[in-house]
């Protein structure tokens, strides 16, 4: 096929993609032309909505239609997956996935795949180091394949706003596709350090020493429908008072972005009380309740998704009208891909940022999740050389690491070939693993810097969109003309009074749920515990509550000024004392509590006495006495849920006068607490109270972490 033969069938595959007044970018074409004539490797760093998926299902219409095998996608979000089957089939081109959500679908996939069925087949990345796909259906697929497709692919980039281990093994992929078989990357949020990164990770630039065998095309980053703004609130119920208000101006529906989970019901509850149709969207959402929220979005069933950085790359509605974030990300690059989401289809779309006080201490705690230090890593590698192979909850009680943190290094672990994943968990390779504090230092200052470039943002008088441009070292950045700085006006900050008095009452509603352990952590006997499986019902303490959660924008701040670190032991301020009795008053407990057990402190004796106290006074119930720390243990630093029960397994005492009262109890006890983060105190002292005869234990803490 010549080359204007394919140029014209190119253009018709598009006009079925896009409608019949579609015509090819010049950049578009020039990569469909490197990959289906040329068959080299691409890097494509072009805006949101620019196309780039219309070059890789064009480029794989071609490519069969020439004989070639289906192209292999790797894609990192399933909303993004669900999107490009259906924007596939408008190309006529027959997608399939495989991933966690379709697990019973996947022999059925793979048998259309081995068929030549399946023009195109979407894996995640954490699917590639799967062993049964690995070791079986990987390799004929790499054989196979017609192109190879890396998606959203500045996640393979340390320096990128959402690095992940698993894009690392794309690496390894690329070295066992045979000679010929072109390769596509894409991305709309890179920086020139970003682009050279990718683009040596992947062979598509500085490995590659010959330049016939590379193309990288990037393309201006303006988006010309997007209207930047940023509105400054003086409180959290001034911000949810402006949006409450200002929300039904805003043109048709969007998304609500925010940084916190917690965040994302609280303020779809306030919402729905306002009267707009809204719904929540996080990492914990159910699957299906995900699903159908972004179909009610993409048909307009709802005014906006009030969601965190979950609904991210990948969602493709062309007509979303707006979007909105309750609190500054710690990334100007990072806020560009998300308000990427807007004004694809539409000639304006609204962009407004609210910052809050609170944004910076939640930049804090996500950027102490970074990549640990040595010693602990080196734990990791010498706890798995002792054994055969152990699955990660096996491992977790011998290494200073959270569940989720853990698995973050086992994935880079596996990158650099130090460990290997195999069925029923991971073992050591024996392979030498150096450290690179250099670089990780190097990317905690690159952290940093993003920080205060998105606090610059904030505070520039100049041109919003020429800002994030140059964030993003787009060279033909200018002023837009179209930003809040550019026309010298945008949204007032001005509320009503009654909007910020209803939210106001929102936020101050107290009172969230503190869910019971009810399984003990793996491997509890080789840190000398006797505990394992399900806590038996006659132990288990009864779902409790707390005022608020140190991550809410309402009780949040209240919260997190008492229980901070180095804050003062004191009685237990009134306003908090008054939300306890609000609390309680609405618990809807199934026996009322007959008895008040304070729990002993080491750090906050004062606080949590006097909240067993006057609780214990205002229900007129008797204050039994207090569960005591015990003087021969120090407590020691734990970092998951094992190493944290072993620290706690000896830690409390139930006195010989507290149990003697507890064996004549008729009715729940209530367990008085400052605050609950893992949610193991409450089990381990509930446990001790239970098998000291208290019928049941409703514990009630300030705080929640949770």
């Amino acid at each position: 096929m010549d080359e204007n033969a394919l140029r014209e069938l190119a253009d018709d595959r598009l006009r079925a993609l896009a409608g019949p007044d579609a015509a090819l970018r010049e950049d578009q074409w020039s990569a469909i032309r490197a990959l289906v004539l040329e068959r080299r490797r691409a890097l494509v760093v072009q805006r949101t909505g620019w196309g780039k998926s219309a070059v890789y299902f064009i480029a794989t219409a071609l490519l069969r239609e020439l004989g070639e095998g289906p192209t292999v996608i790797v894609s990192p979000l399933l909303a993004l997956m669900r999107n490009q089957v259906d924007a596939a089939a408008a190309a006529g081109v027959h997608a399939a996935t495989i991933n966690s959500a379709n697990p019973d679908e996947w022999a059925d996939i793979e048998e259309q795949v081995a068929a030549g069925e399946v023009d195109v087949l979407l894996v995640s990345p954490e699917r590639l180091n799967n062993p049964d796909f690995r070791d079986t259906i990987l390799p004929e697929l790499t054989q196979t394949a017609g192109l190879l497709v890396v998606d959203e692919a500045h996640c393979i980039s340390d320096w990128g706003h959402d690095f992940r281990p698993d894009y690392r093994r794309l690496r390894t992929l690329l070295t066992e596709l045979p000679e010929g078989v072109p390769v596509l990357a894409t991305t709309a949020t890179a920086n020139d350090r970003v682009v050279q990164d990718v683009a040596d990770q992947l062979g598509v630039g500085g490995e590659y020493t010959d330049p016939q065998e590379t193309l990288v095309l990037r393309g201006t980053l303006d988006r010309e429908s997007l209207r930047l703004g940023v509105v400054r609130l003086p409180s959290a119920e001034a911000r949810l008072g402006w949006l409450a208000s200002h929300l039904k101006e805003l043109p048709g529906s969007g998304i609500i972005y925010t940084l916190t989970v917690a965040a994302t019901d609280e303020i779809a509850a306030y919402l729905r009380d306002q009267g707009y149709e809204v719904a929540s969207y996080s990492g914990r959402t159910d699957p299906a309740e995900r699903q159908q929220a972004e179909a009610d979005l993409l048909a307009n069933r709802v005014k906006a998704l009030v969601a965190t950085s979950a609904l991210g790359m990948g969602f493709d509605k062309p007509d979303l009208g707006f979007v909105v974030h309750l609190g500054a990300p710690s990334s100007p690059i990072a806020y560009y891909q998300q308000i990427g989401r807007a004004g694809r289809g539409v000639q304006r779309a609204e962009v407004l940022l609210l910052p809050g006080p609170e944004d910076r201490d939640i930049w804090s705690y996500f950027a102490s999740l970074a990549f640990p230090p040595e010693p602990t890593v080196r734990a990791v590698l010498d706890a798995l050389a002792q054994q055969e192979r152990m699955s990660t909850a096996a491992l977790e009680p011998h290494v200073e690491l959270g569940r989720t943190r853990l698995e973050m290094v086992l994935k880079v672990l596996d990158v650099d070939g130090a460990v290997r994943r195999v069925k029923g968990g991971w073992e050591a390779t024996g392979e030498p693993w150096h450290y690179d504090a250099e670089r990780y230092a190097r990317i905690a200052a690159e952290r940093k810097s993003e920080q205060q470039a998105m606090l610059d943002y904030l505070g520039t008088s100049s041109c919003r969109m020429e800002f994030l441009r140059r964030q993003l070292d787009d060279a033909a950045a200018e002023p837009c003309g179209r930003c809040d700085n550019c026309t010298g006006s945008g949204y007032s900050g001005d509320v009503d009074d009654q909007a910020v008095q209803q939210a106001g009452e929102r936020l101050r509603r107290p009172g969230v749920e503190v869910s019971p352990r009810k399984m003990w952590p793996s491997g509890m006997d080789s840190l000398g515990v006797p505990a394992s499986g399900k806590l038996p019902a006659g132990e288990q303490a009864t779902t409790g509550r707390a005022i608020g959660r140190l991550t809410d924008i309402g009780w949040g701040n209240r919260l997190r000024e008492l229980l901070a670190a180095g804050a003062p032991d004191q009685e237990l301020p009134d306003d908090l004392f008054q939300a306890g009795i609000k609390v309680l008053a609405a618990w809807d407990w199934a026996e009322r509590p007959v008895g008040v057990v304070a729990l002993g402190s080491r750090t906050r004796p004062q606080l949590v006495r006097s909240l067993a106290e006057r609780i214990a006074t205002i229900g007129r119930l008797p204050l039994l006495g207090e569960v005591l720390t015990n003087p021969n243990t120090t407590p020691r630093r734990a970092t998951n849920s094992a190493q944290r029960v072993a620290s706690l397994w000896q830690q409390f005492k139930v006195p010989e006068d507290l149990a003697a009262k507890l064996s004549t109890l008729d009715g729940p006890v209530l367990l008085m607490d400052d605050y609950a983060d893992t949610g193991w105190t409450v089990t381990v002292v509930s446990r001790l109270l239970r098998r000291a005869g208290a019928p049941a234990v409703l514990p009630f803490t300030l705080a929640t972490t949770s």
